[in-house]
């Protein structure tokens, strides 16, 4: 077992050359040759969690405090579920167990009034007519003869979206190694109150479910059952996707949706509208290089023509090497350009870099450099957001738009 905890330096283990090419091709972590053979120096790239790659168990610490984590992880764009409630992490360093815990915990209270039921589309052959009778199908393949009868009804179950994912995440942790012993009988205790639910289909897209006020008690659970589910998969730079025998997390993306989301309803009371992952914008004439900036604000202007007014990127880690946080300036500066806008804001996690102003030569835009400090209380860290918004308006101001016809 390897333990390893976010950011730290790079630790020796022995490994042997399989077991190294393993964890080189998934990229979980970063590793180089030791000090001697079979040595190996690895550390984390990015990930949080455990998991079980080629034989080896990696277990990666996050360096913020557990439910700080699950905080920013109500923000995820590809969750929904818990913005709104506290998470139960328990008192469990490491994520795996810590999520596991939560989850059992937010099922549990979901289950404790009963198993939630909806209504579910079925098709099937029956002997008489109930429902709706599928015409086309009936005659492809009854050819003319009355019975069976191929039928379309609603059915009043338990077999629905919401109930099939808590099955599967309840079924996936419960695989899991280094769970507690409470947290284990807690969820065979969810197992149980789901009989009657479907299992899912591996590799089949996850079922989708929408938040209404029927299902309010579940939506914690639901969200914590996607990110066991989804964090059990994730894709490689190639596009290749991997699953992994456990639960890993990327930080730099939990940070940044937690900066768009929470920047984006404090600057609701400013006016304008905010664009995430703003996709319509290319650095050339030809549109072959696309730019995709975290967050653009727009607002209309006094000639009634609506423009950007704001651009902010986040990042979560400095790049580490003899550029540092170059790339990420010269990346802002091409933002400014095709923006028109004459500042751009980097946001950071603080202790990654600290805030700075950077003015470009001859280029009259200038980068700020922002750093949010991860460690305080969720409160705490909403105001940072809320202080942060207005500064970035009363330092870029809508007067300062510069039209892209007279630049």
């Amino acid at each position: 077992m390897i333990p390893l905890v976010e950011g730290a330096p790079p630790q020796d283990f022995e490994l042997s050359a399989e077991e190294a090419a393993a964890l080189v091709a998934a990229k979980v972590v970063r590793i180089a040759p030791g000090s001697r053979a079979g040595l190996w120096r690895i550390r984390d790239n990015g990930y949080v969690g455990a998991a079980t790659i080629g034989g080896v168990e990696i277990r990666i610490r996050p360096k913020m405090p557990m439910d700080r984590l699950f905080f920013l992880l109500g923000y995820a764009r590809s969750l929904k579920g818990w913005r709104q409630e506290a998470v139960d992490a328990g008192e469990h360093p490491d994520l795996l167990p810590a999520l596991a815990h939560a989850y059992a915990r937010a099922a549990d209270r979901a289950l404790r009034q009963g198993v939630l039921q909806g209504y579910l589309e079925v098709e099937e052959s029956l002997q008489v007519v109930r429902g709706r009778i599928r015409e086309a199908d009936q005659i492809r393949r009854r050819y003319g003869l009355p019975l069976p009868v191929e039928v379309r009804y609603d059915e009043f179950t338990v077999d629905i979206a919401e109930n099939r994912l808590l099955l599967a995440a309840t079924t996936r942790l419960l695989r899991l190694p280094g769970l507690a012993a409470p947290t284990r009988k807690m969820l065979r205790h969810v197992l149980a109150r789901l009989a009657g639910v479907s299992i899912l289909t591996p590799g089949r897209p996850l079922p989708e479910w929408r938040a209404t006020r029927l299902n309010t008690r579940y939506h914690t659970a639901l969200g914590l059952a996607e990110l066991v589910l989804r964090g059990a998969s994730y894709e490689l730079d190639d596009g290749t996707s991997v699953r992994v025998d456990g639960v890993l997390i990327e930080m730099w993306r939990v940070f940044e949706d937690f900066i768009c989301l929470a920047l984006s309803e404090a600057f609701r009371s400013y006016g304008g509208r905010t664009d995430l992952q703003d996709r319509r914008h290319h650095l050339d004439e030809g549109r072959w290089v696309p730019l995709r900036p975290d967050l653009v604000r727009y607002v209309i202007g006094s000639d009634g023509v609506e423009r950007p007014a704001t651009v902010v990127d986040s990042k979560y880690k400095i790049i580490t090497g003899p550029d540092g946080s170059n790339g990420d300036l010269y990346q802002m500066l091409a933002y400014c350009t095709v923006l028109g806008l004459r500042r751009g804001h980097l946001v950071y996690a603080k202790g990654e870099t600290e805030p700075y102003r950077h003015v470009v030569h001859r280029a009259g835009i200038e980068i700020v450099q922002h750093a949010i400090d991860l460690t305080l209380q969720p409160a705490e860290l909403l105001d940072t957001v809320d202080r942060l918004a207005g500064s970035i308006i009363r330092y870029g101001d809508d007067r300062e738009l510069v039209p892209a016809d007279s630049r």
